[in-house]
């Protein structure tokens, strides 16, 4: 038997049948159009009296099942239950979470079939239990050759990340795409990790030193519970992605700098830029959006971040540097939301490189002579960074590109990112 080439890893949490349930309820959410945040959050608020490993079992499955979809799919075939011929959401559902723990996560049958024997744990149902048992008691030979199928892609995103991707490294690329993300954390205030770093791990903590950036740090073993300690309490621990962090440390905000942080969002640059700026700098956080803003405002009231304010409009014109954190495709953290890799298509790609080089010709009109310009995505596609870049560039005179940032998301744990920074002469 050939088997699937996949970066799970061992599993996160406890597989028990209540953990299972709630798994398959979020998968058969997601696979009637519910966002996969919400179809987690969801199943969990339902799932009852749910201990912490069985909670980070039903994220983590609920994840892996999206990842997984096409790479399942040849399995299902062998088995002679292809997904095609399976009507009901919930049969879909059994079948790929059977295939899933029997064919990625190495479980045996009997394991299996305690998981999602009736009478559990979904309905309605039309696969039979002794059926699905014969099935997962015998191992049929699957041979995956297409990059698309063996790491599960849609066949045009697949290629686009060819594409761009460095010379023989494909496979690492769309494998890390795949990857459950860790969890990082950045410590404030700045300079302070070394010296925090004992006492974290003097309580039980285990956590470790980002070599990449001086306040970076990542969790271990996958506890999540740092979120209780009194570090993160008192505002000196913030999650952020490592991708994110070395994006936000790429705007280089020095102490004194006006600084707007343009597509805010729920703050997390924010946050940065105004650690970066000290109380001698000003940072105006914006957003198109006053909903997506709400999350941002609470943080920043919560650690009394004073010098940061939310103006009706970003004040662009007294900025000495803008940071564009574009709306983008995702496709550099599809770890987090690997449900979205399905819903992308050619033409919503397009159709935000438009939305991108938007935001940049508005933003570099409003711009003063001297400031610079951070354009950063989580995309990994060409079409959203270096395109974007490269059109602006021909199409409005006067900048500069002083630098650009690549961060893949096989070379550093974090997803993947793009940057560019633009001066305005």
């Amino acid at each position: 038997m050939s088997s699937p080439s996949t970066s799970t890893g061992e599993i996160a949490g406890i597989a028990s049948r209540k953990a299972a349930t709630a798994a398959l309820k979020a998968h058969v959410a997601v696979i009637k159009g519910t966002p996969m945040r919400r179809a987690i959050s969801e199943a969990l608020h339902e799932g009852g009296n749910l201990g912490g490993k069985e909670r980070r079992f039903i994220a983590f499955a609920a994840r892996e099942l999206s990842r997984h979809l096409r790479l399942l799919n040849p399995y299902a075939s062998a088995h002679g239950m292809p997904m095609s011929k399976l009507h009901l959401p919930e049969d879909q559902a059994i079948f790929r979470y059977a295939l899933w723990r029997r064919y990625v996560c190495g479980a045996g049958a009997d394991k299996v079939m305690t998981e999602i024997a009736l009478p559990g744990p979904i309905r309605p149902r039309g696969i039979p239990d002794q059926l699905l048992k014969t099935e997962l008691t015998r191992d049929v030979p699957v041979e995956l050759k297409d990059p698309a199928d063996k790491h599960s892609f849609p066949t045009w995103l697949a290629e686009r990340i060819a594409a761009v991707a460095p010379p023989d490294e494909l496979d690492a690329v769309l494998e890390a795409l795949n990857r459950e993300p860790t969890l990082t954390l950045r410590v404030r205030p700045v300079g302070t990790r070394d010296a925090l770093l004992p006492e974290m791990k003097a309580k039980g903590l285990e956590v470790e030193a980002c070599a990449e950036l001086p306040d970076a740090i990542r969790v271990t073993d996958g506890s999540r519970a740092i979120f209780e300690s009194r570090w993160m309490k008192e505002g000196r621990l913030q999650v952020m992605d490592l991708g994110s962090q070395l994006l936000a440390d790429f705007c280089r905000a020095q102490p004194g700098q006006a600084v707007v942080d343009y597509c805010a969002g729920a703050g997390g640059k924010t946050i940065v830029l105004a650690d970066a700026v000290t109380t001698t700098g000003r940072v105006y956080a914006w957003d198109s959006s006053e909903k997506r803003l709400k999350e941002a405002k609470s943080r920043v009231g919560e650690l009394k971040l004073r010098h940061v304010t939310f103006p009706q409009a970003p004040r662009i014109d007294l900025a000495d540097l803008v940071l564009i954190d574009a709306p983008c495709s995702g496709t550099g953290t599809l770890g987090r939301e690997p449900d979205q890799k399905w819903k992308l298509s050619a033409n919503q790609i397009y159709e935000l490189t438009v939305t991108q080089l938007g935001i940049l010709r508005d933003v570099a009109r409003q711009l003063q002579r001297g400031a610079t310009i951070v354009y950063g995505t989580c995309s990994v596609l060409r079409d959203e960074n270096e395109g974007v870049v490269e059109k602006f560039l021909a199409a409005v005179p006067g900048f500069t590109l002083e630098e650009s940032l690549r961060v893949w998301p096989h070379k550093l744990e974090g997803g993947g990112f793009f940057g560019a920074r633009l001066k305005k002469g």
